[in-house]
């Protein structure tokens, strides 16, 4: 009887954990003709044309594009070489580093929590992680030894300070600052691509113990703030973050390619990171990073900032649930007034100037970003990746753009610009 009674909780806690269906049904992401779908066929051949030349001048070594509208993807093509040295050909299913593309899908998770009642955006984050009590501003620095002060900060880092990188947390190894680099780099801060044997958990309590830029909420820097909210999640949820993920996020929308480690069935899918060594393009070397880590090494750290890697199809799901308010093949991840809420502009004038503004979890292109031209409608959101990968989603057109590639290094690469551009000229309704 026991036994029984054990099974029903943990079934009960289960299902009260599971999405909810939705009373909304939307079509999963398919195959369409761009007729269909509003897009010019011909026009979309200006895209084809762009990432052919690209790869033909050796400007890149290869490409993933795809154009999704009204949940169709009217244009998905692979260009060039997943990897040169081997002479492998890029496929339309191959999987990317996505980086901090991994940044939404937390925020998403977040959110997801908040949902249910278990915080409030502006809650200390210390109420969880008390590690963050009493926070310190750097005051000054000693190049000689990496000594530094502190003056106290004027306020506790919330919840949504992390949301939008207003919370003043460093960026370690690729911080703008050189002092918190080393600072970071002392205290064995750790930024997403990691092959080494260390925790969430380990990482973010030494995060913790350092100082920050500045007062939270005076400005916006860059940050590891949605490494701290992946430790957030498993608190709060109880459960591993990259198991959330799975049960909670990716197994529900079908993002079976979407992974902090890649099973072994789908390593020979990753695309190599390469860089230009004069003509030629070859694998990146390790730095203060093995880019093979999401194949190799003890495959522990599950970085919210930038751990993840994904194709181009199921970033693509990921961005038509949030077109579609937030609901997706019957299952609904987000209310759409939450979405609305992650959409709203979180932190005034201290993003990106006069066209674009930062949410919750993109940034969003404003009025006067539409008239400028080139980055889509009013509401477009959008970002992008260290190793060279991109997307935007426009909800007024209602159209998905992708674009995969993995480099390092300098390159002569004008095809994200020029690629939005040609998404949103291609639409012909």
């Amino acid at each position: 009887m026991k036994n029984l009674i054990t099974i029903f909780l943990i079934a009960f806690v289960v299902a009260a954990n599971a999405q909810t269906k939705s009373l909304q049904k939307s079509a999963p992401l398919t195959t369409a003709t761009p007729a269909s779908a509003g897009m010019s066929e011909e026009r979309l051949d200006r895209i084809d044309a762009m990432c052919k030349e690209a790869v033909k001048d050796g400007d890149l070594p290869g490409i993933v594009a795809l154009v999704a509208r009204n949940g169709k993807i009217v244009f998905h093509e692979a260009y060039g070489m997943a990897d040169n040295q081997s002479n492998r050909k890029m496929k339309k299913d191959d999987i990317f580093r996505i980086a901090s593309q991994s940044k939404a899908i937390t925020s998403t998770a977040v959110m997801m929590l908040w949902e249910e009642g278990k915080f409030q955006l502006d809650d200390p984050i210390s109420k969880f992680i008390p590690e963050f009590k009493n926070p310190q501003v750097l005051k000054s620095f000693r190049y000689e030894d990496t000594s530094y002060t502190t003056v106290a900060a004027d306020k506790e880092i919330t919840i949504r300070h992390l949301l939008t990188h207003t919370s003043g947390l460093g960026y370690g190894d690729i911080d703008a600052d050189e002092r918190m680099k080393l600072i970071h780099k002392k205290a064995g801060i750790v930024i997403a691509f990691s092959s080494d044997n260390i925790s969430i958990e380990e990482n973010i309590k030494k995060l913790a113990k350092l100082p920050l830029h500045h007062n939270p909420g005076e400005k916006f820097t860059y940050s590891l703030g949605l490494d701290v909210l992946g430790y957030f999640v498993e608190i709060v949820s109880g459960m591993p973050f990259d198991e959330f993920l799975r049960k909670r996020l990716f197994d529900p929308l079908g993002m079976n390619d979407t992974w902090f480690y890649l099973p072994s069935s789908k390593a020979n899918r990753l695309v190599t990171v390469q860089k230009k060594a004069g003509e030629n393009w070859v694998k990146y070397p390790v730095t203060f990073y093995d880019t093979d880590y999401p194949v190799t090494g003890a495959k522990a750290f599950f970085s919210g900032g930038g751990g993840l890697s994904s194709s181009a199809k199921d970033y693509a799901t990921f961005l038509q649930m949030y077109l579609n308010g937030g609901e997706l093949n019957g299952v609904r991840i987000l209310s759409r007034t939450t979405v609305q809420s992650i959409m709203g502009n979180q932190t005034d004038d201290l993003f990106g100037g006069d066209n674009k503004y930062y949410g919750l979890a993109f940034g969003v292109v404003t009025p006067m970003g539409q008239d400028s031209g080139g980055i889509g409608s009013t509401g477009t959101f959008d970002w992008g990746g260290y190793f060279n990968t991109s997307y935007f989603a426009d909800p007024k057109e209602q159209t998905i753009g992708i674009l995969m590639k993995q480099t390092r290094g300098p390159v002569k690469d004008e095809t994200g610009w020029k690629f939005r551009l040609l998404v949103g000229q291609s639409i012909d309704d």
